[in-house]
């Protein structure tokens, strides 16, 4: 049988490995299995031959990272000039990121908990910090409501330019960050995220309230976008499914900004003595884990696959991700602005009750993502997707038809359950499908997707209440129902454009000749 070629000086750098092939230096080898970025040492490894390569796996479509935990070590041929493997003549090497295709080697399981990753942890810390972030402003609309004697009327308009601020910043991030990397972005965000909030506290007009938060929302839009490229460097340094786990942080960082809301203001403090302390704590947290957020190393390779350098809005792939993500926004928002008033006109609960609603929704919702990981090696994105959309179409559905006040909370309860991987995983797989062949890549399409998605929080509201308004609340979110049901053809044909671009990839890569 013939062996593949010998691997010389694997050098193990804070969990990245990076190779020199002896015998043929056109072969950039590169392990995803990680050891703990304190570890740094020099080993030699040889490539298996065919008889130890145990098997070859496939990864889910458009999936990013790898798939499954395996029970072996893992390598993957970030590139590679000899297009097809000695065990294998027919199989191309070209995977799903552009990247080369996945071996299992024998040999013992290396060290793959990204949990004791500083940079994970860093990146987990970013989450967190751009929920409190949000969690803290927006529970104190009332006292700053107040503060401005605004009417309702001119009180939305200025809520307006938060919304407004997070889609046009969001729209630039991916090249910001493409220019200077998810580190500096994201700390430079998240310091003049923090420094608005005491401006915000002492605004006496609605014009000036609109123009802050305008400010404030470009600054958190810009940081979601670089902590959701940090986490797709996280995913492929650690080459774990952590993108739930990310968005389970900023679920409980918007949990705890809103209860330290809460707080401040059955202490009666008010909201400019509030933002300070939030703007102090917020503050000093960026500086802490900004130095841990993980960049990019990248291999000195050819140029990757054409596909990852065409631009985002030409490629229908990242459309279709983003029409989940838009669906998935789309039924949050909903919830979070009607569930309540659903609750109390529908089903007769008090105000406090129904505010409960969207309580439960959200616990559900951060609590499902903390299972994200083990799911996503059990079943892979698509399906987490297509379950994910059943069981909230499903629970909406429940809410909205059945008379019971209970099965009301058990509904969106159940709602929260289906689209909390949304998010998380068509970041991932956005980010997958940027990748270059140096490893690098994808701050564009996160940037696309996250633009797209912020669009339904901003229109999905106000079209629930123009279709409440024709017709009645319960057909509204029933509405909403259907449209959560429509992650399913969209993620299915997301599927198949991008077996599309892996094809035209796949043909380029063994006909450069022809490509050209």
């Amino acid at each position: 049988m013939t062996a593949l070629d010998p691997v010389d000086a694997v050098v193990i750098d804070q969990g990245r490995f990076t190779t020199s092939v002896a015998d043929n230096p056109r072969v950039a080898l590169h392990l995803l299995s990680l050891s703990t970025d304190r570890q740094r040492r020099t080993d030699r490894w040889s490539a298996p031959t065919a008889e130890s390569a145990i098997s070859w796996r496939e990864p889910a479509i458009a999936a990013g990272g790898c798939p499954s935990a395996p029970t072996l070590g893992s390598i993957r041929v970030i590139h590679a000039d000899l297009r097809r493997c000695a065990t294998d003549p027919g199989r191309s090497w070209l995977d799903q990121d552009g990247a080369g295709t996945e071996l299992t080697m024998s040999g013992p399981r290396p060290d793959r908990a990204g949990g004791r990753d500083p940079g994970v942890i860093a990146v987990l810390g970013a989450f967190v910090l751009n929920g409190a972030l949000l969690g803290s402003w927006a529970t104190r609309v009332p006292a700053l409501a107040a503060q401005i004697g605004a009417a309702e009327g001119a009180l939305g308009l200025s809520l307006l330019g938060a919304s407004v601020g997070m889609i046009a910043a969001s729209i630039l991030a991916g090249r910001l960050c493409a220019a200077f990397g998810a580190r500096v972005v994201m700390t430079v965000s998240g310091v003049a995220g923090s420094a608005m909030l005491p401006a915000l506290g002492l605004t006496r007009s609605p014009a000036m309230l609109g123009l802050l938060l305008f400010v404030l929302g470009a600054m958190v839009g810009v940081m979601d976008v670089a902590m959701n490229v940090s986490g797709v460097t996280a995913i492929r340094r650690t080459g774990r499914a952590i993108m739930p786990l990310f968005h389970a942080a900023f679920s409980f960082g918007t949990l705890a900004g809103s209860i330290g809301a809460a707080v401040a203001a059955g202490q009666g403090l008010a909201p400019s003595r509030h933002f300070v302390i939030v703007a102090v704590i917020c503050g000093g947290v960026t500086f802490g884990i900004a130095r841990r957020i993980p960049v990019e190393e990248l291999l000195r390779v050819p140029a990757g696959s054409e596909h990852a350098e065409r631009a985002p809005f030409r490629r229908p792939v990242l459309w279709l991700l983003g029409g989940v993500a838009l669906c998935a926004s789309i039924a949050e928002g909903a919830t979070a602005d009607w569930s309540a008033l659903f609750g109390v006109q529908e089903r007769g609960l008090s105000e406090a009750t129904g505010a409960l609603i969207y309580s439960c929704f959200s616990i559900t919702m951060a609590c499902t993502r903390l299972c994200g990981e083990a799911i996503q090696r059990r079943w892979g994105a698509p399906r987490m997707l297509i379950g994910g959309a059943a069981i909230g179409g499903l629970g909406l559905a429940t809410a909205v038809m059945t008379p019971s006040p209970e099965l009301t909370f058990a509904g969106f309860a159940v709602a929260g359950v289906g689209l909390a991987y949304a998010s998380p995983v068509v970041m991932e797989l956005s980010g997958a499908a940027g990748r270059r062949a140096d490893g690098g890549g994808g701050e564009r399409e996160v940037a696309f997707a996250t633009t797209i998605a912020y669009s339904g929080f901003l229109l999905g509201p106000p079209m629930v209440g123009g279709v409440s308004e024709l017709t009645s609340l319960p057909a509204a979110l029933g509405a909403v129902a259907v449209l959560v049901l429509l992650i399913v053809p969209l993620t299915l044909a997301a599927g198949t454009f991008r077996r599309r671009e892996l094809s035209s990839a796949k043909e380029s890569a063994a006909n450069p000749a022809g490509a050209e």
